[in-house]
């Protein structure tokens, strides 16, 4: 097994240990050290890098393992570790910054199903190799979202419809509305940053406090969070920012999808203004809204996600606020804050109800269905028709649902313990007694025939459940 080792110094970080290649031994295995450096390689004991996703001027992230749970599910280690050595004030400030950053992720991460969860964060300190000194990291560790971010879609795909950009600016606006009402501005929207799973959802990844801690700590000459060509003014000039300074990149973002150019390339540095309809065709309604969030001014942009997703709503002659170059943009160095609305237990209700694709739940239903059949089967075989049989047989049934819920298995794992299943069923005769005669049929024909009517049976279940919960999500 391939495991990294998460010292930035270390000139040889990949390690290879044919041992822990057995789960058996993955789980029960004491510390392993790196083979070059010495640094310990099991993070919290329970955390094991395996590959460099990324690595910057203040740190690194890591795609990880879990090996204390069953799937040694997938995580992903975020390391801050600045580059020269900080003073015992600056490094204490990096550390309260980082916890700071570990409470907001914790809160948000748990009430919403679009933002990534905070599994962990702590410090390491260690030996430096230059004895006797020691160094200090500081860790997060989070969900892992197995999917492609939206500048390697663009990269890919080329420029998206306005469809999809639509779909992509309501999605992003919904979960910035419930970060705004949390009380946190994200102030590092990107493509990079809005992550596309496997199943369709978009997920927000990177709330930016390594990057801050990395500006205070090492007395950056720029003393914001942001990203260049999609900060506003306020943000770049380090002012104070508002839920709209969010907006304003996320409509770069949009712009930069609908167009496939970058930002730097559509706006004119010298009088602040955006030039990019002429590039695309869309509907009026969707212009203004960009237009409107891409004001410099921080109160001409909506003061809220919510108000944006009202915008959308509405359809309004066209808008063109940047028509008149010789008329004066409102002043920026001092922008009044902007209220926003307080927060509301109905906002995050809907944030946080889970959402899944109606094919993965057929397709759940179809697998929970046909191993059902196949479990069926094995149990009245070794069992017989007994309160045990039904027992352990609604104990397995309930198992199999929550292990899908928990997405510790799907997709291609489904079709794989399906195969494996039958394959007990049909060839170990002591599994397949009860249908050995089944209505004049052989075995064999008798399993496919069961299994087969549990997953169909299983499909209609669930189709009428999900019409039965969409009729009453739109009632109540």
């Amino acid at each position: 097994m391939e495991v990294y080792c998460t010292r930035w110094t270390c000139p040889h970080p990949q390690n290879n240990f044919a041992d822990l290649d057995d789960p058996a031994t993955l789980k029960t295995t004491k510390q392993k050290y790196c083979t070059t450096c010495g640094m310990p390689l099991f993070l919290l004991e329970q955390y094991i890098p395996s590959k460099l996703l990324g690595k910057g001027g203040f740190g690194a992230a890591f795609l990880a393992r879990a090996r204390y749970t069953p799937g040694f599910r997938k995580c992903v280690v975020k390391q801050f570790k600045p580059s020269g050595e900080l003073t015992t004030e600056q490094l204490d400030t990096a550390q309260k910054l980082f916890e700071r950053e570990a409470e907001v992720l914790e809160l948000i991460g748990s009430q919403n199903n679009q933002i990534p969860d905070l599994f962990a964060f702590f410090d390491l300190t260690v030996p430096s190799l230059q004895p006797p000194k020691q160094e200090q990291f500081f860790y997060l560790v989070q969900e892992f979202i197995d999917g492609k971010n939206l500048e390697e879609e663009l990269q890919e795909k080329g420029k998206f419809s306005e469809a999809k950009v639509m779909e992509v600016l309501l999605e992003v606006l919904k979960i910035l509305e419930f970060v705004h009402n949390s009380g946190s501005i994200h102030r590092d929207i990107k493509p990079s940053n809005i992550m596309r799973h496997k199943n369709g959802r978009l997920y927000l990844l990177d709330f930016g406090a390594v990057k801050q801690v990395a500006s205070t700590a090492t007395n950056s000459a720029s003393t914001g969070i942001y990203s260049m060509g999609f900060a506003p003014p306020e943000q770049m000039s380090g002012k104070q920012v508002y839920p709209s300074t969010d907006l304003y990149a996320l409509a770069v973002t949009c712009v930069m999808l609908l167009t496939g150019k970058e930002a730097t390339q559509l706006l004119d540095s010298y009088s602040n203004q955006w030039s990019w309809q002429q590039e695309v065709t869309i509907s009026p309604t969707l212009a203004n809204v960009l237009d409107k969030m891409l004001q410099a001014a921080p109160n001409q942009r909506f003061s809220s996600a919510q108000a944006a997703i009202e915008a959308l709503a509405i359809t309004t002659p066209p808008l063109n606020p940047v028509a008149n170059p010789s008329q004066p943009l409102a002043p920026i160095t001092t922008p009044a804050p902007i209220a926003t609305p307080p927060p509301t237990p109905a906002p995050v209700r809907q944030q946080s109800r889970p959402s899944f694709s109606t094919w993965e739940l057929l397709g759940s239903g179809a697998f929970t269905g046909f191993e059902g059949g196949l479990i069926a089967i094995a149990l009245l075989s070794l069992l017989g028709t007994t309160l045990i049989s039904t027992g352990a047989w609604l104990v397995l049934l309930g198992a199999l649902m929550f292990v899908q819920w928990r997405r510790w298995i799907e997709k291609v794992d489904l079709l794989i313990i399906a195969g494996i299943t039958l394959g007990l069923v049909l060839f170990l005769p002591g599994l397949n007694a009860t249908v050995s005669s089944f209505q004049g049929i052989g075995a064999v024909q008798a399993v496919l025939i069961l299994a087969i009517v549990g997953a169909l049976v299983a499909i209609a279940l669930t189709a009428i459940f999900r019409l039965i919960y969409k009729l009453l999500s739109r009632i109540l």
